[in-house]
């Protein structure tokens, strides 16, 4: 029997999940990709709190007018100073069932020179 899309990111996404959690020194950064957006929160999973979030639909990254990769390393990069500005330095990278490359692989290189460790 074959697995639709959906099916295999969700198997992917379970797997991830079951070994990778945030705490408030080290949050889990939670990525969703859409067709036209991508979604960056760092979570803290022991409280159950978003501890901050960005995405490609905020103000200034969407005034930028880049393409979809381009747009995921400013999110990325705006997730990372956030971060900082909250006192999180490193991050458990979440990429949510998603295959690393492209925007996912851009947000996440986007996080690192903002500052984050994963």
């Amino acid at each position: 029997m074959a697995l639709s899309k959906q099916d295999r990111r969700n198997r992917l996404r379970f797997r991830i999940r079951k070994t990778i959690s945030g705490t408030e020194q080290r949050p889990r950064l939670a990525i969703f990709r859409s067709n036209k957006e991508i979604y960056a929160q760092l979570i803290d999973d022991v409280n159950g709190k978003t501890i901050t979030a960005a995405s490609s639909r905020d103000k200034d990254i969407d005034a930028s007018k880049v393409n979809k990769i381009e747009a995921a390393k400013l999110v990325g990069k705006a997730i990372a100073e956030k971060a900082v500005k909250a006192g999180v330095e490193a991050v458990a990278f979440d990429r949510g069932g998603y295959l690393y490359h492209g925007r996912v692989k851009s947000l996440a290189e986007g996080a690192r020179e903002g500052g984050l460790k994963f």
